[in-house]
């Protein structure tokens, strides 16, 4: 769903030193300072192009959420090097990330300050895909047969995570560099397997009606029942401004309680926001999401602080990222509302 956030990952490297080189907005409601001033803008950036992750933010701009708060929000796409430098640096107030991409900007040599502030999802709907036909039901099945590949030693140590847990040989896979962007398309030609967002390409297959089979990470191991995708700030601008932090996540909650109950209420305002997407895929999509926003807990955007710190761990035991990670570092639910 992503549009493959590992190319992000990457790119953050690149881009962290630009931190440094803007100060932090600063702004009423923090401080002690009660409320949020009136008509206060907000620039909140995604991790890609629209899509059904999303939705709730669009819905709280649509349904005058965000206004009632007073704010004047503005959803922007990323830039090329990816939104954690852009917020870091105080250019934006909010953005979509990922646990992973987090790690990565918390372990540089230039380090961002930045923090998740809520989940969008409760659990890691990620897993691999493949045609009926090529009988791939568990990762091990994936031995000699073709997987395209990112070529990113996060995905790599996920997909030989699965299959040695499977009890498969990772060697065995036959891995061709390949950045799939029309996950159909791919799997009628010479790729037997990809890596998916069920929530999105796997719902893609199903409204085209093919016949697929796909099992999810987690499934095969909690520890990769990672938090993908989370909205993140900094840490220095949620100090400063904490009532405007708390009273914006509220909104963005109830954008997101509303897409839950009214699936297709919801994907019609997406649509309306991006009208280049389906209305028959993100409706499909928005139904399959309105489970997995909350899931079994009762507080939309709760980050547990238990499979945060595993995720965490089993990264730097993997070497993905140079240095191991503080628990409980690089998240917090202290602005999601109670």
């Amino acid at each position: 769903m992503k549009k493959r956030f590992f190319a992000i990952v990457m790119s953050v490297f690149m881009v962290l030193g630009i931190a440094g080189c803007s100060a932090q907005n600063t702004g009423n409601g923090g401080n002690g300072q009660q409320g949020v001033q009136e008509n206060k803008k907000i620039t909140f950036v995604l991790d890609w192009t629209p899509n059904t992750n999303h939705t709730g933010v669009y819905v709280a701009k649509e349904l005058g959420y965000f206004q009632e708060a007073g704010f004047e929000v503005d959803i922007v796409q990323p830039p090329e090097g990816g939104a954690l430098p852009l917020v870091a640096a105080g250019k934006a107030e909010f953005c979509v990330t990922f646990q992973e991409e987090l790690a990565a900007a918390l372990t540089s040599d230039s380090p961002l300050d930045m923090v998740a502030v809520g989940t969008i999802l409760q659990h890691n709907t990620s897993g691999i895909i493949s045609l009926k036909e090529d009988n791939i039901t568990s990762p091990k099945e994936m031995e000699n047969k073709v997987y395209a590949t990112w070529d990113s030693p996060v995905e790599k140590a996920i997909i030989k995570q699965v299959i040695e847990k499977d009890g498969g040989n990772y060697d065995a896979i036959k891995m061709i560099p390949n950045t799939v962007t029309d996950v159909i398309s791919a799997l009628k030609t010479d790729v037997d397997a990809v890596w998916v967002y069920y929530g999105w390409d796997g719902i893609a297959t199903e409204v085209k009606g093919l016949d697929t089979n796909y099992f999810a990470f987690k499934d095969i191991d909690p520890v990769l029942d990672y938090y993908t995708p989370v909205i993140a700030a900094s840490p220095k601008y949620l100090e400063e401004n904490e009532d405007t932090a708390k009273n914006f996540l509220a909104a963005v909650a109830k954008g997101y309680e509303y897409t839950i109950a009214h699936p297709e209420e919801a994907a019609e305002i997406l649509v309306k926001h991006a009208p280049e997407l389906d209305l028959d895929l993100i409706t499909a999509s928005q139904k399959y999401l309105a489970k997995e926003y909350k899931a079994e807990v009762e507080q939309w955007g709760f980050i547990d602080q238990a499979r945060w710190d595993n995720f965490y761990t089993w990264m730097a035991d993997n070497q993905l990222i140079s240095k191991r990670i503080e628990a409980g570092q690089g998240f917090t639910n202290a602005y999601l509302p109670k």
